[in-house]
């Protein structure tokens, strides 16, 4: 496979990354298209103040490989998780990388699902130093109240392409996407670069291993539990298979939870009072860096660019701009 390695120097362009006008940025031309984005279940959110980072296509020396999508922190209070995306130009595609910023930019019109449908972002809002989680978008654990119901702005999105330009989306950043591009952003944080590089070394996460399948396909935490496409906790199952032990993630497998504790009430009194002498697994979180079931349907709708109001809205950029738009749905 021919791959070139680019200089790319933007000059005041509307598809910079940092606050100065010019960047230089070092761009990877791959001659195959990615892989169309799996159809997968979004895990609930484990912890208050995390935000939903998509799973994408990456690329490395043995081809593409899946880096599957994640709860993580921002590393700044009222930041938002512009995805990177592919786009193809002059033969080639690029892969033009996310930042976190005041408000989402463009992210080549790539339908990843789960607030982010092509265009703009209605996973939740920032409000008074806490985050809102717009549950007609995301999924959160019990216990989370600072939640709202918002459909407006959805329509149905079922491309599943993976990158902008000919023969994927077709999509260019708007006015308020550009706008967007010109901020103040932050690259991805420690935790997202080790997340994306433990998905590099996992060989069931390649392309031309899976077939566009991958196993894991999203993950509660970076380094927690692993989900396959269907929702299920991967972790869980083999834990429960393994040990016969009740999971530390009480969120990903409520059955098998359940089944734990009819166990310890059919103990005699003795060996109940020796079970609950045990230390209590605790689930652990860290901190900063596609056939669709109904739930899925949410995920597969595109909002309307919005202005204004709380910051949760649009922007623009990447490492190297491109001419067209992506895919996705509830995944």
């Amino acid at each position: 496979m021919k791959i070139l390695v680019a200089l790319i120097i933007l000059l005041a362009s509307p598809f910079g990354l940092k606050k100065a006008e010019a960047q230089v940025a070092v761009g990877v031309s791959v001659g195959i298209a990615p892989p169309e984005l799996p159809v997968y279940e979004q895990p609930p959110c484990p912890t208050d103040g995390y935000l939903w980072s998509p799973g994408y296509w990456a690329y490395g020396s043995d081809g593409y490989y899946w880096v599957p999508g994640v709860w993580v922190a921002p590393p700044e209070v009222g930041f938002l998780w512009t995805p990177g995306y592919w786009g193809f130009i002059d033969g080639g595609y690029y892969w033009n990388g996310g930042y976190w910023g005041e408000n989402v930019g463009f992210y080549g019109g790539v339908c990843y699902g789960y607030g982010y449908g092509g265009s703009g972002f209605y996973g939740g809002r920032w409000q008074g130093g806490r985050f809102q989680y717009n549950t007609a978008a995301w999924r959160v654990s019990g216990g989370f109240h600072n939640t709202y119901v918002d459909r407006g702005g959805m329509v149905n999105n079922a491309n599943r392409s993976s990158f902008n330009g000919r023969g994927g989306v077709t999509a260019q950043p708007n006015a308020t996407e550009q706008s967007a591009a010109k901020g103040n952003h932050v690259q991805p944080t420690s935790a997202q670069q080790s997340h994306q590089q433990k998905a590099s070394t996992n060989r069931n996460q390649f392309a031309s291993v899976n077939h566009g399948t991958p196993a894991t396909t999203a993950r509660s935490t970076v380094g927690g539990d692993r989900f396959n496409s269907a929702g299920h906790s991967i972790s869980t199952i083999h834990t429960s298979n393994t040990n016969r032990a009740a999971p530390a993630n009480h969120f990903s497998n409520p059955t098998a939870t359940h089944s734990a504790n009819n166990m310890a009430h059919a103990q005699q009194a003795p060996q109940h009072s020796a079970m609950q002498s045990r230390p209590v697994p605790q689930q652990q979180h860290q901190s900063p860096v596609q056939g669709r079931p109904a739930a899925q349907q949410q995920n597969m709708q595109r909002s309307a660019p919005q202005s204004g109001g709380n910051r949760g809205g649009q922007g623009g950029g990447g490492q190297r701009p491109s001419q067209g738009g992506g895919s996705g749905g509830r995944h």
